[in-house]
């Protein structure tokens, strides 16, 4: 299986380089409360001259439409993640791709999107979210796993779940906010690797 592989909360060039260098298909930055926080001004510098083929996204929970916007001027991300239900609210400028997130003990919309995160009751934490039912849910569209994992789970994840794709942040920090390159080009070979095994055995 061809695993997509998003690395979540990049404050720093340094963390970004070595998420491309790694493999990463998706750099993920932060426009709400966190110690991962970004303006759209300091998410456009870090990523000037990225390749082509990585994804951009704005992570954001219940934003106003004029955060959007700015985002969306400024920064100019291929997607916009937000809590599913606040795209109900929301109009997203020509050209930004929705990632909706939904959550463990929420009411799932039937059908599912296409695509869709999948994760705890609270991001950003560090913690695991309901395999058991992401293992269901990724029957059924495109799942990318979110909450809790590491170099140390993903393979167990993702032989579990068997997501479309794997989403970290914390996991691959020194500390809070704060990227580590050898735990990012780690988190992505163990995953690369659990996909292939993964494909192997189906």
């Amino acid at each position: 299986m061809t695993l997509w592989i998003k690395i979540c909360g990049l404050t720093s060039r340094e963390a970004v380089e070595a998420a491309v260098t790694a493999g990463a298909d998706a750099l993920g930055f932060v426009f709400t409360e966190s110690p991962r926080q970004l303006s759209p001004e300091q998410a456009r510098a870090l990523t000037a001259g990225l390749p082509r083929h990585v994804v951009t996204v704005a992570v954001t929970r219940h934003p106003e439409q004029a955060l959007v916007e700015e985002i969306a001027a400024v920064f100019r991300p291929q997607r916009l993640q937000a809590d599913g239900a606040d795209f109900a609210s929301l109009t997203l400028p020509f050209g930004l791709e929705p990632l909706p997130v939904l959550r463990d003990a929420e009411t799932l919309p039937s059908p599912l999107p296409d695509l869709f995160l999948y994760e705890g009751t609270d991001s950003g934490r560090g913690r695991t979210a309901d395999w058991a039912r992401a293992a269901e849910l990724a029957r059924h569209g495109g799942l990318i796993l979110a909450g809790g994992l590491s170099a140390a789970n993903v393979a167990q994840a993702v032989a579990r779940v068997r997501p479309y794709g794997v989403d970290v942040s914390s996991g691959v920090e020194r500390a809070p906010g704060v990227k580590d390159s050898a735990q990012i080009l780690e988190f992505v070979a163990a995953a690369r690797r659990a996909a292939r095994a993964t494909g192997e055995t189906q």
